[in-house]
């Protein structure tokens, strides 16, 4: 029945939208502004990571980071936990007055996405679910104090099927949703993120209490082999957004704005001209006023790696001042 009444709903929304996307448009708001960040993805980008974070604190200004946390780094070998450059981080924050939003699980931000350690790597699903469980529990209990962490995400785009995943469990997600609720007894909301693209959200909605949302403008489509511009209006983000809102009373936020090149390699292997393609500083505005468009009213940048690079090893500040300008407003 469940399933029935989401399928309804699903058809409904299709012909609301169909209907108003072009006679209706949200209205520019104000927007809070963060960005993701991740210590694997500057390392592969031969950055010193710790460098890279600070400089988007002290030097651009930004006051929100969203976190991503890994269990391969975290838990490199069965049972003993690795904290180190985590509590830098969070330490890091703290001292500055950054907000955290604190992504945990398998899967979280940044590829091959499921970050499995070697030696879990050939255990069964279930057998993983419980070391899971455990490094929640661990992650959880080591930082709930933090009063610099705000919202917990809890893995990535769970529904959506990317990366290097070999299962993907609804149920468990909401026993992995359950039991950090169970553990902060802050009781800070948890958010499950989900396509912008490809998803009506309905499923991030039902499983959380905050709904996380991509954005991405302009990509390399494996499938097609070709670059494409997704050709949704701000009206799509903008009434998905607003019947979340109404029929599950929870908030929407941007999770992930494009604001760094997608091509048909990663980004570490792809030539400069080849990542020009898809970002550069014109696409940077461009992306930064669609997200405005849209009403949502914070959003997270993916990116940050990428401008701190460009300004480090190519020389190229555009796009880095452009940010500062954006982290000053």
């Amino acid at each position: 029945m469940k399933y029935f009444k989401i399928r309804i709903l699903s058809i409904l929304l299709i012909v609301v939208l169909g209907i108003l996307f072009f006679t209706l448009s949200p209205k520019e708001g104000s927007v809070v502004w963060g960005v993701n960040f991740s210590q694997k993805h500057s390392q592969d980008l031969g950055l010193d990571w710790k460098k890279n974070y600070t400089a988007l604190i002290d030097d651009l200004g930004v006051k929100e980071i969203k976190l991503a946390t890994y269990w391969d780094l975290v838990e490199p070998r069965e049972g003993e936990y690795d904290f180190k450059d985590l509590d830098w981080q969070i330490k890091e924050a703290e001292e500055k007055g950054v907000n955290i939003l604190f992504v945990l699980g398998r899967k979280t931000p940044r590829w091959p996405e499921c970050h499995v350690p070697e030696w879990a790597s050939n255990l069964n699903k279930e057998e993983q679910q419980t070391r899971i469980s455990k490094l929640l529990e661990a992650v959880i209990l080591r930082y709930r104090d933090s009063e610099n962490i705000k919202m917990w995400q809890v893995e990535n785009e769970p529904f959506f099927p990317f990366g290097e995943c070999k299962w993907v469990d609804s149920d468990f997600l909401k026993e992995e949703v359950a039991l950090v609720k169970s553990l902060d007894y802050k009781k800070r909301p948890v958010l499950i993120s989900d396509s912008g693209e490809g998803s009506f959200w309905f499923k991030a909605a039902s499983s959380g209490d905050v709904v996380g949302t991509t954005l991405y403008r302009k990509v390399w489509v494996w499938q097609l082999k070709t670059y494409i511009s997704y050709p949704f209006p701000l009206a799509f983000y903008w009434i998905k957004s607003e019947v979340i809102e109404k029929l599950f009373n929870k908030e929407v936020i941007c999770v992930e704005l494009q604001a760094e090149p997608w091509g048909p390699e990663l980004l570490y292997n792809s030539p400069l001209e080849e990542q020009e393609k898809t970002m550069n500083l014109e696409q940077f505005r461009k992306n930064i006023e669609f997200a405005r468009g849209t009403g949502i009213e914070k959003c997270y940048l993916w990116g940050g790696e990428w401008w701190y690079w460009m300004k480090e090893k190519q020389g190229k500040l555009e796009i880095w001042e452009e940010a500062r300008k954006l982290f000053a407003d």
